[in-house]
């Protein structure tokens, strides 16, 4: 059994007691708001869940992270990046990325970016929390990405390509030019592992955060 937050007062139990199966599951709620997901952000704990759920919240081990000078530019990708064919923004059009990365994909059922999801972090956004960086060409967005910055570490949420390589393009310009000092993938993919994530025990993520993101408020 794991934990309803509505009876705890919205106080997260320590990630250590997080379920191995499902690795990470460590407690659920009925309500999303966004000051509940920077209490737990700064824990080390993100919300994940599908349509007809309630609020799950993880914290699996080991997490996927990428450090930023570990970026893996291939020989092909070197090819898109000396195009130089798009224009990247941030944070112009934050609700548009999110609709984007909530869009059918190939070989997947549905989207985890509920509509509740995208009120709460279009909200985190107006607050100064979440962020987009966006591939722009001829006026039409291209490709993207977003999350949550807190202190030197950038929290990726999920990101897009309607064109080759875009989501790896606003990837590149998060590592190589607003240079967090960790960006958070969460979960490990084989599409991650290839741009250098890596992953790290949970409890060496913790003190990463305690170093980087702030200490947890009370």
């Amino acid at each position: 059994m794991i934990p309803w937050l509505e009876q705890t007062g919205y106080v997260f139990p320590d990630v250590e007691t997080a379920l191995r199966d499902p690795d990470g599951l460590l407690a659920a709620s009925q309500q999303l708001f966004p000051e509940l997901i920077l209490s737990a952000y700064r824990r080390g704990i993100f919300p994940w869940y599908s349509p007809g759920q309630p609020v799950l919240w993880w914290s699996p081990d080991p997490r996927c992270v990428l450090f930023p000078e570990n970026f893996h530019v291939s020989r092909s990708f070197r090819r898109s990046l000396n195009k130089q064919a798009y224009d990247i923004r941030t944070n112009t059009a934050f609700r548009q990325v999110m609709l984007a990365c909530a869009e059918p994909r190939k070989d997947e059922a549905g989207t985890w970016i509920t509509p509740e999801m995208l009120d709460n972090y279009c909200r985190l956004h107006a607050m100064g929390h979440a962020h987009s960086i966006e591939c722009w060409r001829d006026g039409r967005l291209c490709g993207g990405l977003y999350g949550l910055q807190l202190g030197d570490v950038f929290f990726g949420e999920s990101m897009f390509s309607r064109e080759k390589d875009t989501s790896k393009l606003a990837l590149h310009y998060l590592c190589t030019q607003i240079r967090p000092a960790l960006v958070d993938a969460q979960v490990k993919s084989g599409h991650l592992l290839s741009l250098g994530a890596q992953c790290i025990p949970r409890t060496a993520f913790i003190q990463l955060l305690a170093r980087h993101a702030g200490k947890p408020s009370a």
